[in-house]
């Protein structure tokens, strides 16, 4: 019998080796699977490659994660914000390296590495610092139809950490509104993917049509109580 929920955070990242590259869901706030984020820094793993679109907000979460000293590398598009405090002291003292990746080429070297694509050329980047390697040379370009073109790589990862709002035992998954954004390329582009749920439901009980994220794509589900947080004076629900 197909079960992948896991009795708890810690069963499900066991395992999770030194190196790993590691992409995390969210769009800022939106969507940040923080429960999983704390499983991992309980879980130990250091020397990790964190892909992200941001790279951490105040001092919870991916931020956390950062000031424990377990990432070498992140690769983001939204480094900076008012309270990225955390990843600010970390890079200018030499101590996290930094990838900067335009939002849009980021989130297709994501698809792309879930869909079996090889490379693809984008115009985003042409004639700036962006068209450069990590070494300095310059990444391979083309003029097609008369526009250039910069040549870009999918990445890859070993481990996704989503949050989705309702998964079944087989790992069917469901997204609430913008907590989706780049959960479902990412659980496609890496090796395991664990998601937390706020409600494991049974078989059947997900509209097909409604399913976003296959089971195919997620190695582990697990369920997280519902987080009513406060920012800036609202009252939401994470």
């Amino acid at each position: 019998m197909i079960n992948k929920v896991a009795a708890s955070v810690a069963d499900a990242l066991a395992g999770t080796p030194d190196g790993a590259t590691v992409m995390i869901g969210g769009f800022g706030t939106a969507g940040i699977p923080n429960e999983l984020i704390d499983g991992l820094i309980a879980q130990g793993a250091k020397d990790l490659t964190v892909v992200n679109n941001n790279a951490g907000n105040g001092e919870a979460g991916l931020a956390a994660l950062l000031a424990a000293g377990r990432v070498r590398k992140i690769i983001c598009s939204f480094p900076r914000q008012a309270d990225s405090q955390v990843f600010d002291g970390l890079y200018r003292s030499g101590r996290l390296e930094l990838e900067l990746v335009p939002q849009g080429n980021l989130s297709e070297r994501i698809r792309a590495a879930g869909a079996g694509i090889g490379a693809f050329f984008t115009p985003t980047g042409f004639g700036t610092e962006l068209a450069l390697n990590a070494d300095g040379t310059p990444k391979e370009t083309r003029v097609i139809n008369g526009r250039p073109y910069v040549l870009e790589y999918p990445i890859h990862g070993d481990l996704a950490l989503i949050k989705a709002e309702r998964g079944d035992r087989w790992g069917n998954l469901t997204y609430r509104k913008t907590a989706r954004n780049f959960g479902p390329s990412m659980a496609m582009a890496c090796r395991r993917t664990v998601a937390s749920v706020h409600e494991i439901v049974e078989l059947g009980a997900l509209d097909p049509e409604t399913i976003v994220t296959p089971a195919i794509f997620v190695s582990q589900v697990v369920r997280v109580e519902r987080q009513a947080t406060q920012a800036g004076g609202f009252r939401k629900v994470a």
